[in-house]
């Protein structure tokens, strides 16, 4: 596996590559990075070309002002497609990384071969009522208030991190050297103001997914995979607006699937 920069879309984006053939390319979320895929990546490699990058501002890509809408990021992806001489590839999406990956396939069909999310929330879309009955999680509205949480967390981030860590694996927590890096990724003043810029995002975001869906269906072969908390929701989302849906729902797993059942995951990646 290597780790390299890659120019695309007018970004410098970290990304991993390892592997050799039909290529598949993997969005994270947050508190991650690129290496949230780290126990998945092996197992995939040893029949695709493997492609993971740090989504904008993230981890080691470039940290922009804007930009953070659902509608660049899958810009993001398609041109580190481009980049990487890929005309294709499978795409999975979890977390942030999903609704980018759910508009390049809706956009691009052309470029997506099969389409796999994960444990997220695509927009305004019907079907996540009961999921949303009692409110959003906490964090959305605190990550959206422009310059508030990163004043509250500058010097705080390692026990803010871990607690989505914990959180997103039901306690079993992750490996100490991958919280160790997703800590020093989010440290600081501005690595903070870029993560919370996609939460400040998430009303474009919204919008873009409305349109995408009001014009088109998703075609391609799409897979939602759920876990603890989203579980059926991002399914019944997808329902109504997709053609060709296969669900599962991951049993004893938390949010961060990658990491905390990677054993159930890897199957569900690779069928089909």
């Amino acid at each position: 596996m290597r780790e390299q920069r890659v120019r695309a879309n007018g970004i410098d984006i970290t990304v991993a590559v390892t592997g050799q053939g039909p290529a598949f390319l993997l969005l994270h979320g947050f508190p991650h990075t690129w290496r949230l895929w780290t126990a998945v990546i092996p197992q995939l490699a040893r029949y695709h070309r493997v492609i993971a990058p740090d989504l904008r501002g993230l981890g080691a890509t470039t940290r922009t002002a804007g930009g953070y809408d659902a509608g660049t990021l899958a810009a993001d992806a398609e041109a580190l497609l481009d980049a990487l001489g890929e005309p294709e590839a499978t795409v999975a999406g979890i977390d942030a990384g999903a609704p980018p990956a759910f508009l390049l396939a809706v956009r691009r069909p052309e470029r997506v071969r099969r389409l796999v999310l994960m444990e997220s929330l695509l927009g305004r879309l019907p079907g996540a009522e009961d999921f949303l009955a009692g409110g959003p999680p906490w964090w959305f509205g605190f990550h959206a208030v422009p310059g508030l949480a990163e004043t509250v967390l500058a010097g705080h981030e390692a026990d803010y991190i871990g607690w989505f860590l914990d959180a997103g694996t039901r306690s079993r927590g992750v490996p100490p050297a991958i919280r160790d890096h997703f800590v020093a990724a989010y440290t600081g003043r501005d690595a903070l103001r870029s993560a919370f810029g996609h939460y400040r995002a998430m009303p474009e975001s919204a919008a873009q997914i409305a349109d995408a869906t009001a014009a088109a269906r998703l075609t391609v072969p799409t897979v939602a995979i759920g876990a603890h908390p989203v579980g059926d929701a991002l399914a019944r989302q997808l329902g109504p607006v997709t053609d060709d849906l296969t669900t599962h729902l991951v049993e004893d797993c938390g949010h961060i699937i990658p990491l905390d059942r990677p054993d159930a995951l890897v199957p569900l990646l690779v069928a089909g």
